[in-house]
């Protein structure tokens, strides 16, 4: 495993000569017990993960709360949750390489605040590239607070005939991908 720091990236790797076809994009986090009015134990911060692809420097598809999967079915959202509770991975986003449309680029994977939470009202955020197996290809943590309502994590993209991991980590103003994809066409 490959802990990544912003602006790392790291190459997908290849298993008896074959590059990897199916990853999951995992993303956790947790409510920060003083969230709300002096810490009057208000309701959980319901954050999203999204995986939005782009092909020529535009909008292609996207997989999210609202929209579970990709109209090709590569990139699947396994379900909502809307308080960030447990240890365990809280959103999962499965990618099957293979199947992604040729003309796609690159598959920026967000997460954002359902209701405009500011990010610092979360800790232990994460989001973590995992294959078939459950095993840990990467990492990236988020460290510091983020003023936005999202966060631009990581996005896989193509190298020729293979896929990297780049991890991003920078904060964005949005509620959900719709809300502005010109926002995340510098991430592009």
């Amino acid at each position: 495993m490959i802990e990544l720091t912003e602006g790392q990236e790291v190459a997908l790797p290849v298993v008896d000569g074959k590059p990897l076809s199916k990853v999951q994009m995992a993303v956790g986090w947790d409510h920060a017990p003083t969230a709300g009015y002096i810490g009057s134990g208000a309701a959980p911060i319901d954050l999203d993960a999204s995986a939005v692809q782009f092909a020529g420097g535009q909008l292609f598809d996207l997989a999210f709360f609202n929209h579970l999967a990709t109209r090709d079915g590569s990139v699947v959202h396994l379900g909502d949750n809307t308080t960030g509770k447990g240890d365990s991975d809280d959103e999962v986003i499965t990618v099957d390489l293979s199947r992604v449309y040729s003309k796609v680029e690159s598959i920026l994977f967000l997460v954002t605040s359902y209701q405009g939470h500011s990010l610092e009202y979360i800790r232990n955020a994460y989001c973590r590239l995992v294959d078939d197996s459950d095993t840990e290809l990467a990492r990236f943590t988020l460290t510091l607070g983020v003023r936005e309502t999202g966060l631009v994590m990581a996005k896989l993209f193509r190298d020729g005939s293979s896929w990297r991991l780049g991890a991003i980590g920078t904060g964005i103003d949005l509620k959900s991908p719709t809300d502005s994809i010109e926002a995340l066409l510098p991430f592009v």
